[in-house]
């Protein structure tokens, strides 16, 4: 499974911090647990592998435990590089475990409305797979979609229904163009899943893009364990260029085969995409939170925090999260990504993380701020403590709200309960510990000269 990226095109939802595949966005479970609940249980399937990046190292590893999925592995880039040297890694890492190891290579952000059609679809590539071919998945066009790639399909394969040799691959059409291809038959989406050997792969990788393959093997033999992690060699991940599987391989390789799928696919691309695949009133409105419509249709609403009241309006998006509120035409939902290039050339941060974020140890989150303070509350799971820490221009105070806290203030150790608190001076060494079996909530405020989170010297 592949978990990288940094979703801009669902902001403000989506951060670079919480991306969409970390995201509840269809159902009440992230899109990376139902990628792995898809195909749990499908019989010759092992536990996912699954390759992400090291900022959401612990969110990965927690979700998958939250529906009861023990992954085989959890491998770490050190820097995004696209699909082609994370699936590469990948191979690399199983080959090494299992000379005859097969990859289903699936992107952890996408919606499969179809299960059992899937699961076919699977079951044809894996026979061709067997035969040394390199199988990807082919969307059977609804629409003359213009936001995706396009394969198009060559000579039929024996024996196999709905398997093509891959005649070409196609970049983003225009629309005269899109409906050519919904009209043509012989064209299929390019679904960015894919099935091959691992020694295949690995074999064709070198070939056609011997740079990635020669840093993504070396990243994985200089690789080390970190707690239930695998963390990617940092200097040989880096020197790999950054290109897709289709650039590097899928569209050289004489043995690519596409098995056309209809399979209710969706990449969830844009706020107007997800609307597509969400249910709708008798009015065509897809709401989610605490919402209030009057003469409204066509429009995608999501409340976070507070309700949200949309009046007299028609073919919108409408997302309000706790720091930001877009509201787009479903037609511009491409141009969010000009505002999170906005957001970047000022500096600012409402792209990066939410109000709340996580950490291995629990959370935080702003509730307050102004000159010279700022007010978070924050969660510490039940035996989790963070580092030992010191502040240079900021003095903390921490009330205990519920649970109880250990809080080690220099040589000094004590325990809080609840409606107790203490005083953090400037400069001080300090941690703050959950000992008890119930989560640890306490308010802190903070005060001093300079509050930024990178005011921390770590000493463990």
């Amino acid at each position: 499974i592949l978990s990288g990226g940094a979703g801009t095109r669902l902001w403000p939802l989506s951060r670079a911090v919480m991306p969409k595949q970390l995201l509840p966005l269809v159902t009440d479970k992230t899109m990376l647990q139902e990628t792995a609940l898809r195909v749990r249980g499908w019989p010759g399937l092992m536990a996912p592998l699954v390759v992400c990046g090291n900022e959401h190292r612990f969110l990965v590893a927690e979700q998958l435990r939250g529906v009861g999925i023990t992954p085989h592995g959890i491998l770490l880039e050190p820097a995004g590089r696209n699909t082609a040297p994370a699936v590469a890694a990948a191979a690399a890492f199983l080959k090494a475990q299992d000379p005859d190891a097969v990859m289903l290579v699936l992107p952890a952000d996408h919606v499969i409305e179809k299960n059992e059609a899937f699961r076919v679809a699977v079951e044809r590539a894996a026979a061709q797979v067997e035969q040394g071919a390199l199988a990807t998945f082919g969307i059977v066009p609804s629409a003359p979609e213009t936001g995706y790639g396009y394969i198009r399909r060559g000579e039929p394969l024996p024996g196999c229904d709905d398997c093509y040799k891959i005649e070409r691959f196609v970049e983003k059409p225009d629309r005269n163009t899109a409906e050519g291809f919904v009209a043509d038959g012989g064209f299929y989406w390019n679904s960015g899943m894919f099935m091959f050997r691992a020694d295949r792969f690995l074999a064709e990788i070198e070939k056609h893009a011997p740079t990635i393959a020669q840093a993504a093997g070396a990243a994985v033999q200089s690789a080390y364990r970190d707690l239930d992690f695998c963390r990617l060699d940092e200097a040989a991940f880096a020197a790999s260029p950054s290109d897709s599987i289709d650039y590097a391989v899928m569209e050289h390789t004489r043995d690519g085969v596409v098995v056309a799928a209809d399979i209710g696919w969706s990449d969830v691309g844009s706020w107007s995409a997800l609307a597509d695949v969400q249910d709708k009133d008798a009015s065509g409105n897809a709401v989610r939170g605490d919402v209030y419509l009057d003469s409204t249709s066509n429009t995608l609403v999501r409340a976070e925090s507070r309700i949200v009241a949309v009046v007299g309006v028609k073919d919108l998006v409408v997302v309000e999260t706790n720091d930001a509120v877009l509201v787009a035409h479903k037609d511009m939902v491409q141009r969010v990504k000009n505002v999170v290039d906005h957001l970047k050339g000022n500096e600012r941060t409402e792209h990066l993380y939410h109000t709340k974020v996580y950490r291995p140890w629990g959370y935080y989150e702003g509730i307050d701020a102004g000159d010279r303070f700022q007010v978070k509350r924050i969660c510490v799971k039940p035996g989790e403590k963070l580092s030992l820490q010191m502040h240079h221009h900021r003095a903390e105070h921490w009330i205990v709200v519920s649970g109880t806290a250990r809080v080690t203030c220099g040589d000094n150790v004590t325990l809080l309960s609840e409606n107790e608190s203490t005083y953090i001076p400037i400069g001080m060494t300090h941690r703050l510990e959950n000992p008890g079996k119930l989560p640890l909530h306490l308010i802190e405020v903070q005060s001093g000269s300079y509050l930024g989170e990178d005011d921390i010297v770590r000493f463990e």
